[in-house]
């Protein structure tokens, strides 16, 4: 994976204290509070001490593979030192067990640090959970789609579609204005390739000018997030055909883009740059309708989409097998 090193590969996949402890004698949250309770990066930390250790510890991450690598790291040092030392894990600490994160990834450790944090102060408090806050970064959030955008106005300013389609130009035009402002080549922020970005754009842009799109950074992509392709499997998947028994062209792309942004921090919906969530939602009723039908709680889409991988690979990421009886319910179903 493009910027995973192999520690923090090895940290993101060792599930040895993943989950959640029931009767937990500190409980420290960050990102689950109501205010912010689906709008963020979320991490939860459970532990039990025995003498004033922390004896126990586990985690639950809502977010990408850094955060998860950086609460792996944090609940490694944290096991089995004293309370008093264990309240000495700063983000420093966890990122150079780490042996450190990308720059623009060094928010993932300090939220690793303030839930641990939180979950230490809890035990100290008799077991009431310490709910932690802090400003939400540009980088857990994502940039959002400006109309104003001299890219957005151009794109729309083409020759215009049917009024059923009109939907899918916005869709587009949005996503490529966001992806626009990030780092790497533009079909590949939005995994494509460049055939078939072209080929979007000619079907949904008639006329636009390619050269007003951004030129290619000097990195070549390098800093691209690795696309999860146990999740573009599951989107293909759902791919209908077309009149000549392949992959309908505009739905594949749709696949494939989804499974690129599901790759960025922060909501998907803000990454594929519409203006409210529900734009999302119709978008895959439009072109990957059993996959909507799938989903048919209504569960957040990166939230469902990881779920599906998380249960495919035998693992299990929701702390309870009743959606509704769980506490988490509206972070994976609230609007």
């Amino acid at each position: 994976m493009q910027d995973y090193t192999d520690t923090i590969l090895k940290y993101a996949s060792d599930n040895t204290r993943t989950g959640f402890l029931e009767h937990a004698d500190g409980t420290g949250e960050v990102g689950l509070s109501a205010q912010e309770i689906g709008s963020r990066l979320a991490v939860r930390f459970t532990l039990n001490q025995s003498n004033d250790q922390v004896d126990t510890i586990r985690y639950q991450v809502f977010g990408c593979g850094f955060t998860i690598a950086a609460c792996a790291a944090a609940a490694e040092l944290a096991e089995g030192l004293p309370l008093t030392d264990a309240h000495s894990i700063d983000a420093w600490a966890i990122s150079n067990r780490l042996n450190g994160l990308p720059q623009e990834r060094s928010y993932c450790a300090k939220l690793a640090c303030d839930a641990l944090q939180a979950a230490l102060a809890s035990a100290q408090n008799h077991a009431e959970p310490v709910v932690a806050s802090r400003s939400v970064s540009h980088e857990e959030t994502g940039a959002r789609v400006n109309p104003e955008n001299p890219l957005y106005i151009h794109l729309m300013g083409s020759a215009g579609m049917s009024d059923e389609e009109e939907a899918d130009r916005r869709m587009f035009a949005g996503l490529l204005t966001v992806a626009s402002h990030e780092t790497g080549p533009l079909h590949g922020a939005v995994g494509l390739d460049e055939d078939s970005l072209v080929a979007l754009l000619e079907l949904y842009f008639p006329g636009f000018d390619l050269s007003l799109l951004p030129a290619d950074t000097p990195d070549g992509g390098s800093h691209l997030p690795d696309i999860n392709q146990d999740i573009l499997r599951i989107l293909l998947a759902h791919v209908p055909c077309d009149a000549t028994g392949g992959m309908n062209q505009p739905a594949e792309w749709l696949a494939r883009i989804i499974a690129a942004r599901t790759a960025r921090p922060g909501h998907l919906w803000v990454s594929m740059g519409f203006l409210e969530r529900a734009q999302l939602s119709a978008a895959i009723r439009r072109h990957l309708p059993t996959l909507a039908a799938a989903n048919s709680g209504g569960m957040r889409w990166k939230r469902y989409l990881f779920k599906q991988v998380c249960e495919m690979n035998g693992g299990v990421m929701c702390k309870s097998p009743n959606c509704g009886d769980c506490s988490d319910y509206a972070f994976c179903f609230s609007e």
